[in-house]
């Protein structure tokens, strides 16, 4: 930092956030390696076992669900192959560096959306600096790279090219489906154009490109690992993810009432009912906020998040990477935004209490564990009910022309 400039400053300087961003990333993962000799709680994250084990078995040319409770993309085990000859950390690294990247078409569609260099750069921060992100990736868990996937579709849709932006968005609804609902906001962004300067016919071929592109970008992807890994493609990388039911402890408040239920003929019909209220609501702020798509995507996030089946902390990764975008919009009060921060990190804590009882002490604490999410769950509504109440869309007359 140069003598006299003020402190911060450096927030404001892509060189400088990239930088801290990289050394912290860096820092965790050791820290990460001598956390998992010295003590009995790991740091790297469970799955990140499960994801190592299939890339070795896909660099020995055979199928990752050969391992147990693999339940992604082969992709991933693609991805992370080269670990198997380069090390354990490998994978901990390419994920960090997701996060680092993740970062740059933030940035330049906050450009787009007429911030200025400073104001973009400060945005990136609060997700290059966030510690939820960092520890996310550098514990092993692969949600980055479907970050950066969402947020490049989403620049490429500002900057008009709507065949590349279906492509990506092809591929990340291939390695995790939860994008798949940003499908109805898109189309109706499209079919609507930019303010309705664009003719109808023109928006109708929008709409239809990008449909044809990112279906065809995510059967190609399905086809080719069907035909090579056969139905426990789409059983591990599809099936699974709608009909699972997760019965061990988590944040979402059906956890507790899929447990209870676990042997009865009516659990089933609870995990399909589940998905109701993301479909009112889902619905409901696809056609209030089409407009602004960036806004929707993180409406659409938050909401599929909260109400979920099963939600754990490396969800909340899904809509912090999209919260930085619209945070200039929200024109909250500074002292609510940290009530609501503060309230956010109180409804976690309360969870991560009972848990640990459960985990590490083995007490029947499930019913204040349901009840602690029960009131994450009252916060998060809390939260999402503020920012759209105090969201203030700018007209696209305002934006700037940046590339």
């Amino acid at each position: 930092m140069a003598p006299g400039e003020p402190r911060g400053r450096w927030l404001a300087r892509p060189v400088g956030v990239w930088g801290a961003a990289l050394v912290a990333r860096v820092a965790l993962v050791l820290f990460g390696a001598l956390q998992d000799r010295a003590l009995a709680v790991r740091y790297t994250d469970a799955d990140y076992r499960v994801l190592t084990d299939a890339a070795r078995l896909v660099a020995d040319g055979r199928s990752p669900y050969r391992r147990a409770a693999y339940r992604y993309s082969p992709l991933l085990g693609w991805l992370l192959a080269p670990g198997a000859r380069l090390g354990e950390p490998f994978g901990k690294l390419l994920f960090a560096a997701c996060d680092l990247l993740a970062a740059v078409p933030m940035y330049r569609l906050q450009r787009l959306r007429g911030r200025g260099p400073r104001g973009a750069c400060a945005d990136c921060a609060f997700w290059l600096l966030h510690p939820l992100p960092m520890a996310v990736s550098t514990r092993g868990n692969a949600d980055a790279v479907v970050a950066a996937l969402v947020l490049t579709a989403l620049y490429l849709m500002e900057r008009g090219r709507v065949a590349a932006a279906a492509v990506v968005y092809g591929v990340a609804v291939h390695v995790r489906m939860y994008p798949a609902t940003y499908a109805l906001p898109i189309a109706l962004h499209l079919l609507a154009g930019r303010g309705g300067e664009r003719p109808r016919r023109l928006c109708v071929r929008a709409a239809l490109l990008f449909a044809a592109a990112a279906g065809l970008t995510f059967f190609a992807l399905s086809f080719g690992f069907y035909s090579k890994y056969g139905w426990e493609f789409l059983e591990h990388t599809y099936l699974y993810h709608v009909a699972r039911r997760d019965i061990r402890h988590n944040f979402s408040p059906y956890f507790y009432p899929l447990y209870l239920t676990a042997e009865s003929r009516w659990s089933f019909a609870l995990g399909i009912a589940a998905f109701l209220p993301q479909l009112v609501l889902l619905s409901a702020v696809s056609f209030a906020y089409y407009r602004d798509l960036v806004f929707c995507c993180f409406l659409h996030t938050s909401i599929f998040v909260t109400f979920n089946k099963v939600c754990t902390s490396q969800y909340f990764i899904w809509y912090l990477c999209l919260l930085p975008l619209v945070m200039p919009l929200v024109r909250m009060p500074r002292r609510r935004a940290v009530l609501l921060f503060v309230l956010w990190i109180i409804g976690q804590l309360s969870w991560l209490a009972p848990a640990y009882v459960l985990e590490f002490q083995g007490k029947n604490t499930f019913l204040l564990i349901w009840l602690a999410g029960l009131f994450f769950l009252l916060i998060n509504c809390s939260i999402i009910i503020q920012i759209i109440s105090h969201y203030k869309e700018e007209p696209p007359t305002q934006r700037l022309k940046y590339d």
